[in-house]
């Protein structure tokens, strides 16, 4: 008995189409960051963030396989993800563009291993790059969360291409 399912030999909708549906589902932002070999820093904002376990701790985050920062943090032992709050989308902002040095802008403090943890974030994940599963045009990150915090607050999220929050006035 063949319990496969059977693939679609073709797509009815194109790359764009498929974008602007994915865009109607809102997500929280992040911007997840390293330290590098030489003592400085790389953060990139990321929507892609989800939890996998409890038990043991992981998070998984997802990166474009052909960005810069790919060996980075394919490379690095840790990184943190931190959850922006409403009113951060000016963080968000700051760390999608390439800027030369964000974290001059910025204020943070460093985690245990070294990390940059933005200050004023919804909460945080330390994590050991467990992981890497390369799929389509991006790669998956599993993180094992080492360490965590939260301060409550509404959250930002992105939706339809812009940036919100659920918070009313």
């Amino acid at each position: 008995m063949n319990t496969r399912s059977p693939r679609a030999t073709a797509r009815a909708f194109d790359a764009a189409h498929f974008r602007l549906a994915l865009s109607q589902f809102a997500t929280g932002v992040t911007v997840i960051t390293t330290r590098l070999a030489d003592g400085s820093f790389r953060g990139l904002t990321a929507s892609s963030f989800n939890s996998v376990s409890l038990t043991p701790p992981l998070v998984l985050w997802s990166l474009g396989s052909s960005a810069n920062s790919m060996p980075v943090f394919s490379g690095n032992s840790h990184y943190v993800i931190n959850v922006l709050g409403a009113g951060q989308d000016h963080l968000a902002q700051l760390f999608s563009r390439r800027t030369p040095n964000p974290f001059d802008t910025v204020e943070y403090e460093l985690s245990r291993t070294g990390q940059p943890i933005l200050k004023g974030v919804s909460a945080w994940f330390e994590c050991h790059n467990r992981s890497r599963y390369p799929e389509g045009d991006h790669v998956i990150f599993v993180g094992e969360v080492e360490e965590c915090a939260l301060t409550p607050q509404a959250p930002l999220i992105f939706h339809n291409g812009q940036f919100g929050t659920t918070q009313t006035r």
